[in-house]
């Protein structure tokens, strides 16, 4: 079913909304850029249509809305645990469809991955609502074509924002919240073909020699193990745990924070033993599971072309373009 907005009607259609529900998506940050005076396009809470910041892609993505930086998953004390609430309201969240491609990624890891689901990611994600912006053209650093990101089914509501604000509604549960406004079908379209490509290696043909080739000693060179690739990637998941403990370890709190595969320490063990020391041995790890490990597992990509590691690497590091050498150092070994 279709409808047809006015601004005023789109700022009243989110009043109903946000009596049931906490309503999120893309926008600006004044002054919270990299540099002085810049502004940084993340997600936030929103209220009204100057809110969203729609022709700028966001710099973090919106997953730390149901899967938070960091989260307390027990409480203790003198041998009583506790699992923290949460709040009970539900999630709408405006977001492209590159974004839900990923979030299917993070749904796979975190209730697929092996017999039992993760209990704190599911109670949050369950409560989430998929507002999709109907996105054509897509950003210069956006590969989602490559990666078959492009389209989803899984929406709730499709938005298409212009002279006129029109809402595809698939979910019956968001019918009476226009209620009141136009009735206006039409077809969704999604991006066909980005400015930047990206050539995938057969899986099968990665092999380890491709693992040692010398392609991955650029980045050892170059990277300097920030992780900010990890932290605004929709698709990364790794995470490590802190505890917290006070009165002599009587009272105290297990938390979950984010990690990544790029950052120092992120594969130590005890003893003093770590694996992946060198920058570009994590690239390739990252990269070899983005679309090789997991596509074996899972039988798709789990990168999405989202393009945000390109945006936000200080050092100017392509992933694209390290995708493309390593089809290109696959290639030439199957042609010897």
């Amino acid at each position: 079913m279709g409808y047809r907005l006015s601004g005023e009607q789109f700022d009243r259609f989110l009043d109903r909304l946000k009596e049931n529900y906490r309503v999120f998506g893309p926008a600006v940050d004044r002054d919270k850029g990299n540099y002085t005076d810049m502004d940084r396009v993340t997600y936030k809470e929103i209220h009204r249509l100057d809110d969203l910041e729609l022709n700028r892609k966001s710099y973090f993505s919106p997953k730390e809305i149901f899967y938070p930086i960091r989260e307390t998953l027990f409480q203790f004390c003198e041998g009583e645990t506790r699992v923290p609430a949460i709040d009970e309201k539900k999630t709408a969240i405006f977001l492209r469809p590159c974004d839900i491609n990923g979030i299917d990624r993070l749904d796979t890891i975190f209730l697929e991955n092996g017999p039992f689901e993760d209990f704190y990611y599911k109670r949050r994600r369950d409560k989430v609502k998929f507002f999709m912006i109907e996105c054509t053209s897509g950003f210069d650093s956006c590969f989602c074509a490559s990666m078959k990101a492009n389209r989803t089914e899984r929406r709730d509501v499709t938005f298409r924002f212009g002279d006129e604000i029109l809402a595809e509604v698939k979910s019956e549960e968001f019918v009476p919240y226009f209620e009141g406004m136009a009735q206006k079908p039409f077809e969704v379209r999604f991006v066909e073909k980005n400015r930047m490509k990206v050539r995938l290696p057969e899986v099968a043909d990665v092999t380890v020699e491709h693992f040692q080739h010398e392609l991955w000693k650029e980045y050892t060179a170059r990277c300097i193990a920030c992780g900010r690739c990890n932290t605004s990637c929709i698709t990364c998941s790794c995470f490590t745990m802190r505890d917290a403990s006070f009165a002599g370890g009587k009272i105290g709190e297990r938390r979950r924070t984010w990690a990544g595969c790029h950052v120092n320490g992120f594969t130590d063990m005890a003893g003093g033993h770590g694996f992946r020391g060198p920058r570009g041995e994590r690239m390739r790890f990252k990269t070899m599971h983005k679309i090789n490990d997991y596509h074996k597992r899972f039988g798709k990509h789990q990168c999405v072309g989202c393009g945000r590691c390109e945006d936000v690497c200080p050092q100017y590091i392509s992933f694209a373009r390290c995708i493309n050498t390593l089809f290109d150092v696959v290639r030439e070994g199957k042609s010897k």
